[in-house]
């Protein structure tokens, strides 16, 4: 189906069709929900600009932030993985003192990389680590490889100090992620649904988060523009609020989840503007199509005028942060509006 012939959802009507217990909870949820800064919407800024790991704590506590997302390759040679075990053991510090929690990320589920970011996860303090697969295959293929990786994480954590989540990233299906929990069988182990990702694996976005709802945990919030691509869609990552995506309606959906407490326990505003990613998925695809070789996610520079385009970028993440919360007080008014 064209992305531009799709429906999508009524947010307030979804609202005011809701229990009125379920409006409440919504509302309460809404007003209190936990914002995490994310280091790429400062990757430029971390690639190019000098940003590092503390400089984007201090970021979250100035903007009221509940923590912070940070992958272990961002900030150049001042990133966690190029980190001493001292400088680890001062950044978890100094991350403590801001009042902030710590999620780390990496972009592998390989053992030495997984059991290395691992080790950064626990030197920090992080309490959760988020990856995602990046093999060249046959989806099959993947899958399987994904399970004999992830079935490690007990090895490398045996105190169970760190929670897991597997990241839908532009290749696989919901229900192949789904698929991978259960082979697992860790219950430490859950998904992180990205708001843009499963378009370029042709799924939509409402229908994607309904498939995942019950195993996500944590989430990557953006917008992007979604264009035909080779029979699939690319996406590319804008201002939140001016893309194609239902926003609203996900945040609506995510902060329901959970019936005595909150099963979404961090949203990650993940401001991208710039980022292209390209259709991986098609819809003439056999049954077990191949996925090719690629690098880790990064977005080119785009202009020889590198002090306005980082100074473009942080502009865009704190924009970000009023536009969503924005969103979400707008949510909250419609379920108070609707009691």
């Amino acid at each position: 189906m064209p992305w531009n012939t799709a429906q999508s959802a009524d947010w307030r009507t979804r609202i005011a069709q809701l229990p009125a217990g379920r409006r409440a909870r919504l509302a309460a949820r809404a007003t209190s929900a936990p914002l995490f800064a994310h280091a790429y919407a400062f990757h430029l800024n971390m690639r190019f600009g000098g940003m590092t790991p503390l400089h984007l704590a201090e970021f979250a506590k100035a903007q009221g932030l509940a923590g912070l997302k940070v992958h272990v390759e961002d900030g150049e040679g001042a990133c966690l993985a190029r980190m001493s075990d001292a400088a680890l053991g001062t950044y978890r510090a100094a991350v403590s003192h801001l009042g902030l929690e710590l999620h780390v990320e990496t972009s592998t589920t390989e053992a030495d990389g997984l059991a290395d970011a691992v080790r950064i996860a626990l030197a920090t303090g992080a309490t959760s680590l988020r990856c995602y697969p990046r093999y060249e295959g046959r989806v099959s293929d993947i899958i399987d490889w994904t399970v004999a990786d992830l079935r490690r994480l007990d090895s490398f954590d045996p105190q169970g100090r760190l929670r897991f989540t597997l990241e839908q990233h532009e290749d696989l299906q919901s229900d192949e992620l789904i698929c991978i929990l259960h082979a697992v069988a860790n219950p430490r182990l859950s998904l992180l649904f990205d708001f843009a990702n499963m378009t370029n694996a042709h799924e939509m976005p409402l229908p994607a988060l309904a498939a995942q709802a019950p195993h996500v945990t944590e989430v990557h919030v953006k917008d992007c523009l979604v264009t035909p691509d080779r029979g699939g869609w690319a996406h590319l990552a804008c201002q939140s609020g001016s893309g194609h995506l239902p926003m609203h309606a996900m945040l609506v959906e995510l902060l329901l989840l959970g019936e005595d407490r909150p099963q979404v326990l961090a949203f990650g505003l993940e401001e991208e503007e710039g980022y292209f990613a390209p259709a991986l998925r098609f819809a003439a695809e056999g049954s077990d199509p191949f996925i090719p070789a690629r690098s880790a996610s990064f977005t080119e520079l785009g202009t020889d005028d590198l002090p306005a385009r980082l100074r473009q970028e942080a502009q865009a993440a704190r924009r970000q942060v009023e536009t969503v919360r924005a969103m979400l007080d707008e949510i909250a008014a419609e379920a108070e509006r609707t009691r």
